[in-house]
């Protein structure tokens, strides 16, 4: 077991919990069937905000059905996994590099390649922003070719960091807490609280920050 900080992201630390990656898939096996077929509360509000993202998606010149299951996808999926990581003893996976990098990786790859396969010129085109000067092309390819090869690497550490920072917070926060007097409890239990409530907001944005992001990829060619 780790004796560090960081060992509460490492999914291995834990010798009588090995199977902390099927916190993936926890909240999978408990939706009943139900919630897809009746109008349950649960089911209006996860409605609303399917609602809410297709108008967001209405914004792009271009769309179709294919990238939109694919992104509503992604979103519920890293929703899940940075809201299931705020339970006690439960393995954050979005923390983790080695899932938000390929994920990243697979989805930017895929757009990558139908770009360049389908739509060579159009692509290469898009290298050179408009009203370039002659003197700046070369500069502009060379700084768009690293722009786009370091897309995923942003959108992975981004992801990760942001949970990281997070559950650091809080673990720091908890760790003084034998320590302190009596009188100092209650100012770190109410700050505990209001660090927990950020972290909720910041599973649901950051989950919203990434399927944006890569469908903005997707759409500016």
């Amino acid at each position: 077991m780790m004796s560090n900080l960081f060992s509460i992201f490492d999914p291995h630390s834990s010798m009588n919990y090995s199977f902390n990656w099927m916190s993936i898939f926890i909240p999978l096996l408990f939706l009943p069937n139900q919630f897809w077929f009746k109008k349950s509360k649960m089911f209006m509000f996860w409605y609303s905000i399917i609602n809410f993202l297709l108008k967001e998606f209405n914004n792009f010149k271009k769309n179709n059905l294919t990238n939109i299951i694919i992104f509503l996808s992604m979103f519920t999926m890293i929703l899940i996994m940075n809201f299931i990581g705020l339970f006690p003893y439960i393995f954050t996976p979005s923390s983790h590099l080695s899932i938000t990098l390929p994920l990243s990786l697979t989805i930017w790859l895929s757009i990558m390649l139908f770009y360049w396969t389908q739509m060579t010129n159009l692509t290469f085109a898009h290298l050179v922003p408009l009203n370039t000067p002659s003197l700046l092309m070369m500069f502009m390819v060379l700084i768009e070719t690293i722009s786009n090869l370091i897309r995923p690497i942003t959108l992975s550490v981004r992801l990760s960091a942001n949970m990281i920072a997070g559950h650091l917070l809080l673990c720091l926060l908890g760790s003084t807490g034998p320590s302190m007097d009596m009188k100092l409890i209650n100012i770190l239990i109410i700050t505990q609280i209001l660090l927990f409530t950020l972290e909720l907001a910041v599973s649901i944005i950051q989950s919203y920050v990434f399927m944006t992001l890569m469908s903005l990829y997707s759409n500016e060619l």
